[in-house]
């Protein structure tokens, strides 16, 4: 086994993790092959090889990315080449994203029942739509905020649990 194989076997489980919410497997590759390639830039050359994707494939698939905040993309001076990176907090500003789309869900879902009358029986599938992206809304309302370094920080600088008690 290479030493590069225990790598790529963890980003194909990255992109089938991320095919069964619709993400193609190509870009599931590329997002789990620039969580760890080293070094973190990367050309489409260079992401093409390691993945073993056309490029033609990988150039819709980096735009994809791109477009949904995962992945930034430069140039160096004097360069053509075009490297891209995980973008700052990628994961974060996804999922906040996310979020904020649940809101816009729910007003949707509230014309929905408005639109059918909330006593109507097939207003029910509507009313447990919403249902359910309320109570969505109210857990990440609720929730704690993201630790900068995540909630496996070896930094544990003012975490209340690490607080001697007398």
């Amino acid at each position: 086994m290479t030493e590069q194989e225990p790598l790529l076997e963890w980003v194909e489980r990255v992109a089938m993790y991320l095919a069964r919410d619709g993400v193609p497997p190509i870009a599931g590759r590329v997002l789990g092959w620039l969580m760890i390639c080293d070094p973190p830039e990367q050309s489409a050359g260079q992401i093409s090889e390691a993945i073993g994707a056309s490029r033609a494939s990988l150039t819709s698939n980096l735009r994809l990315l791109t477009s949904m905040g995962f992945l930034t993309w430069r140039t160096r001076p004097g360069e053509r080449t075009v490297y891209y990176r995980m973008a700052e907090d990628a994961w974060a500003v996804v999922v906040r994203r996310q979020v904020a789309s649940i809101t816009s869900f729910m007003d949707i879902t509230r014309d929905g029942v408005d639109l059918v009358g909330a006593d109507e029986e097939r207003a029910a599938r509507v009313r447990q739509a919403h249902a359910t992206f309320e109570w969505m809304a109210e857990v990440f309302d609720t929730a704690p905020p993201l630790q900068a370094d995540g909630p496996d920080s070896s930094d544990s600088a003012g975490h209340p649990d690490d607080e001697e008690t007398p």
